[in-house]
């Protein structure tokens, strides 16, 4: 079987938090642990812009197993499936790594 991994565009997460509370429902964490969890990065100030950026970035956690039970299944891990953006992919490593070659601000996340 192929190595599987989640692909998380930057870009487009919202910081909705979905994926950190579908996480802990499904594996029956408190509310202080998480499979994966939302982080803010910044602000970054851009004087010469006259602009102040941050980005959410979803990010994986030791405890995240990538749902295995769910996809033993046949089902999408949890906060790919209540992803709100959608920025989230599942599927082979080896396919989702193309897709960083497309556009840059993307994590790939693959656990052994």
């Amino acid at each position: 079987m192929a190595r599987m991994g989640l692909l998380i565009d930057i870009d487009y997460c919202c910081g909705c938090h979905t994926c950190e509370i579908a996480c802990q429902k499904e594996h029956g964490y408190g509310v202080e642990t998480w499979g994966i969890k939302c982080e803010q990065v910044g602000p970054h100030i851009y004087k010469e812009q006259d602009t102040v950026v941050f980005d959410i970035v979803p990010i994986p956690t030791k405890l995240c197993d990538l749902c295995g039970e769910r996809v033993s299944q046949g089902k999408l891990p949890t906060c790919v499936k209540h992803c709100q953006t959608q920025c989230m992919k599942f599927g082979p490593v080896e396919e989702l790594a193309k897709e960083l070659e497309d556009k840059p601000r993307q994590v790939l996340f693959a656990p052994k």
